[in-house]
């Protein structure tokens, strides 16, 4: 099952993909549907997949729980050393955007980098939960860039200023549920473009912390609830890490594809086309690309 977050006229609602249309729930968004077990639920409207305009897949979840180095190429590329345990950072959520709405490039930084990221929505409270029921709290995966500014992120020994800049994080544009993977970790290939040229390309089967590991450890300390968002982590090819070092442009176009999930795919413009309201201007709200009809084609 495939599931969205629409912009419709008034508001955002929960979708399901049906072929090439999406049913419209009657729920605002997909954390919703999560926390009402609602998937199944009937629906009164429909949008054709070509004609969608994605908001952030839960626009608002409980909780937003990210790792750093969690895989091999990436730690090596940082210079850091092999962690023991999860390191996790937060997000908020007026960092996350819709699958093709654009990235805001801050004024005060030109150091803004990209991370492909395999994202976990949870579907039922975790607390305490052993790692062998972990991914039976997980109601399915998504496409993530955790776009990070990279001077703000060294300021401190902490992660988190440069890792919540306002509208940076693309999250979308589907929820496959877990009973697409027989119960299993997926074992995906994770793509990152800039411009077209591949910048990152590695395996979700290559993190260090798998996805049963991680919902364990974050439940030792904290109640997951349905909608939280888990990004996992992204693989070596960073900007940062390259000799000479490498940012994104205004004006660049940032994909980031998961087989079998989709893609999200935004054009990076500077916060100047960020309007008094704090709303993108039209022009920058507008998809940079059609929307795949089928995941599989990006392949």
């Amino acid at each position: 099952m495939r599931l969205a977050t629409l912009r419709v006229r008034g508001g955002t609602r929960a979708a399901r993909r049906e072929s090439d249309e999406y049913l419209l729930l009657p729920y605002p968004d997909v954390g919703a549907v999560l926390a009402a077990s609602a998937a199944s639920a009937d629906g009164d409207e429909r949008v054709p997949v070509l004609e969608a305009v994605f908001a952030p897949l839960v626009p608002r979840p409980n909780k937003i729980v990210c790792l750093g180095l969690n895989y091999a190429t990436h730690i090596a590329e940082m210079g850091r050393d092999t962690p023991r345990y999860p390191t996790l950072f937060a997000k908020y959520d007026g960092a996350l955007i819709g699958a093709h709405d654009a990235i805001v490039l801050p004024e005060v930084s030109d150091q803004v980098d990209w991370e492909a990221e395999l994202g976990v929505v949870i579907g039922r409270p975790a607390r305490h939960v052993d790692r062998c029921d972990a991914l039976g709290h997980v109601a399915g995966y998504t496409v993530v860039n955790d776009v990070t500014v990279r001077d703000y992120q060294r300021r401190t020994r902490e992660f988190l200023a440069g890792k919540t800049f306002e509208s940076t994080t693309p999250v979308g544009p589907e929820l496959v549920t877990e009973d697409e993977f027989g119960g299993a970790e997926p074992d995906l290939e994770i793509r990152c473009e800039v411009d077209g040229e591949v910048m990152q390309r590695s395996r979700t089967s290559d993190l260090l912390f798998g996805i049963a590991e991680i919902v364990a450890y974050i439940s030792e300390i904290i109640t997951l609830l349905p909608g939280d968002l888990i990004c996992t982590g992204t693989p070596g090819g960073v900007g940062d890490g390259r000799d000479p070092k490498v940012f994104l442009r205004d004006g660049q176009h940032l994909r980031t594809v998961i087989e079998g999930l989709g893609e999200t795919s935004n054009v990076c413009l500077r916060e100047k086309h960020v309007n008094r309201t704090g709303d993108l201007d039209v022009a920058a709200r507008r998809p940079s690309h059609r929307p795949i009809t089928d995941p599989a084609s990006a392949w």
